[in-house]
């Protein structure tokens, strides 16, 4: 007897197969970097950052906004501009921003909310540096038939 998959199966092997080939691009330290670079230069995070809690899922929204940026780079692969597609996934896109910046919120002292929109701005600018470096490397490995 043979095993039968269903397609679910076999797309979500592909796709967890997609992701961790397209994850030995990207280094610790860049993730420590950027954290630092966008969070730990305001007044507001800085004191958050330092908070293990917080970073790490500092790094776990850059993880999926790049991961998502590289799943969306077929589309600039083929002709499409990166604005173009960002607009694509702009609800998953904006669910990461939110979830990054409600975390801040939550997990702050209190000084958060009189410096809300900065912040905001902070964690919008975070995610979409980390989806354009994945939407490049993605159209980088589509380039050269790695996916």
């Amino acid at each position: 007897m043979t095993l039968i998959m269903n397609f679910k199966e076999k797309r979500r092997e592909k796709q967890i197969k997609y992701e961790r080939s397209v994850l030995r691009d990207l280094s610790i330290t860049t993730l420590k970097e950027r954290v630092q670079q966008y969070f730990g230069s305001t007044n507001i995070a800085s004191s958050l950052v330092m908070n293990k809690g917080i970073e790490e899922a500092c790094y776990d929204v850059a993880l999926e906004a790049f991961l998502l940026g590289a799943k969306f780079s077929k589309f600039g692969y083929h002709g499409e501009d990166p604005d173009g597609v960002r607009n694509r996934c702009y609800k998953e896109e904006k669910h990461l921003i939110d979830t990054i910046y409600n975390f801040f919120l939550f997990w702050g002292i209190g000084e958060e909310a009189r410096m809300s929109e900065s912040l905001y701005y902070h964690c919008e600018q975070y995610v979409r540096v980390w989806w354009r470096e994945g939407f490049e490397k993605g159209q980088r490995r589509h380039k050269l038939r790695l996916h």
